[in-house]
């Protein structure tokens, strides 16, 4: 094999492996479409999330949902945490009964359930698959 040929089958690979490589996309914090919000700060999210705010702009009690198939990816978009440092924080807080963790919800059908149900949840999608009957209120770059 000569050296074109190399580099020919080598470029050809590295064509194939950046195609094979998935793109992460953004995530998107939503809420029931009715529930009257209609944006929330990065801010707004880290302190519901975290157990700082329990009151949603509208007044009513927020209920955080995480969604177990993108903890990881949303935690570290909004706070540049890893799962352990998240664990670790919510155990101190729940551990001195400052607050809970939110609500765990295992597929994002449970997820799209509870939201569209419940005026007062929030919780997050993969950007690309944003059911119509959710709101965005804020999108998270990975």
């Amino acid at each position: 094999m000569n050296r074109v040929q190399r580099l020919l089958i080598a470029s050809t690979f590295s064509a194939t492996l950046v195609v094979a490589v998935p793109v992460s996309a953004d995530i998107a914090v939503v809420v029931n479409a009715g529930s009257g919000i209609e944006r929330l700060t990065q801010s707004d999210v880290v302190n519901i999330f975290m157990g700082r705010y329990r009151k949603l702009p509208t007044g009513n009690v927020a209920l955080p949902v995480d969604s177990t198939t993108l903890k990881a990816r949303f935690y570290r978009a909004l706070v540049n945490k890893d799962l352990a440092e998240i664990n670790s924080y919510w155990a101190r807080l729940v551990f001195s009964g400052e607050a809970s963790p939110p609500q765990q919800i295992a597929t994002i059908d449970d997820v799209h359930q509870l939201v569209t149900q419940n005026m007062n949840a929030l919780s997050y999608v993969d950007g690309g698959q944003v059911p119509d009957d959710m709101h965005v209120v804020l999108m998270l770059s990975e």
